[in-house]
């Protein structure tokens, strides 16, 4: 029955869809039904740089707020949608304009370096962002231009971009509450289990838990990764979302997740349901008023120059 039900719900979004002349957007770590029915997957970034490039004129982005915020700047002549406004991330959330602000007052010669994973508002107070791709290349490409460095918000990304730099960075106490839930004695038992594995970890993920990996990378770089490589199975240290992705796209090799407490409840929110209802009434509309999209959108293109 529930097969059934999935199914009328898909050909009733894909129909609203065209009818809207809609596309559909899904972070890497949605449902895995959310998954099957967007047009595109990928990670923050990657999505609303398709968003800017694709026809469509209403874009339903099924992942949490501050990522229908980078797409709302990248294009703000299309509509924005967000079938669940309540998605938010706890990291974006954990710094403020206000705080970027005091930190550039107490370091005044410094620049700052802001991840995508944060609100337009610290966006607009930012010189440059950076991904977890590319966070280590623009912080090597700056680190000789400044004496000082602000990277915000996340402390164990900006640790491990300055072990990989060599360059003393400024951090913020924020972090990824799903991340940390992946520990070093996680690594150590899935690798008790899977001596061959290869261990692939997220850089927002804990220090010790990053020294046990083979590999540091984001998202759409794990996907890129074990396309790539011969090994046939791999320990997953990132939101178990992603392993779907894996697997559909590797249906060959096996993957572990490092830790099955790494979910994050906020991109669970999202279903068929909210994404029929979205293209319904068309909300919840997620717009970038033009005075801070102005001023965001400049650390933004900062960052794609040097990429």
């Amino acid at each position: 029955m529930k097969k059934t039900i999935d199914r009328e719900l898909e050909n009733k979004i894909n129909k609203l869809k065209k009818e809207r002349q809609a596309v559909i957007l899904a972070h890497n770590y949605q449902l895995p039904e959310v998954q099957d029915i967007a047009d595109y997957r990928g990670d923050s970034l990657e999505l609303s740089r398709i968003a800017a490039k694709t026809a469509a004129k209403i874009v339903v982005f099924c992942g949490v707020h501050f990522m229908a915020e980078t797409a709302s700047i990248l294009c703000p002549d299309k509509m924005i949608i967000v079938p669940d406004i309540h998605a938010g991330c706890p990291m974006a959330n954990m710094i403020t304009a206000s705080d970027v602000k005091k930190l550039k007052e107490k370091h005044p010669d410094a620049l700052v370096v802001s991840y995508v994973n944060t609100s337009a508002e610290v966006k607009a107070e930012s010189d440059i962002c950076c991904t977890s791709t590319n966070a280590v290349k623009v912080v090597n490409f700056l680190k000789d231009k400044y004496k000082e460095i602000i990277f915000i918000p996340d402390k164990y990304l900006a640790d491990f971009v300055a072990k990989k730099t060599g360059k003393k960075l400024i951090f913020w106490n924020s972090y990824c509450p799903t991340h940390i839930k992946i520990t070093a004695k996680d690594i150590i038992n899935k690798k008790m289990f899977h001596p061959e594995a290869k261990v692939i970890v997220h850089p927002e993920c804990l220090p010790d838990v990053v020294a046990l990996a083979d590999e540091v990378l984001s998202t759409g770089m794990m996907c890129k990764y074990v396309k790539e490589v011969k090994a046939k199975e791999f320990i997953i240290g990132t939101e178990v979302g992603l392993i779907y992705r894996l697997k559909k796209d590797n249906p060959g090799k096996e993957f572990y997740p490092a830790s099955e407490a790494a979910v994050c409840p906020n991109m669970k929110r999202i279903n068929l349901e909210k994404v029929l209802w979205s293209l319904e009434e068309l909300k919840e509309e997620v717009r970038v008023p033009a005075q801070i999209r102005e001023k965001a959108i400049r650390p933004i293109e900062e960052m794609l120059k040097i990429l």
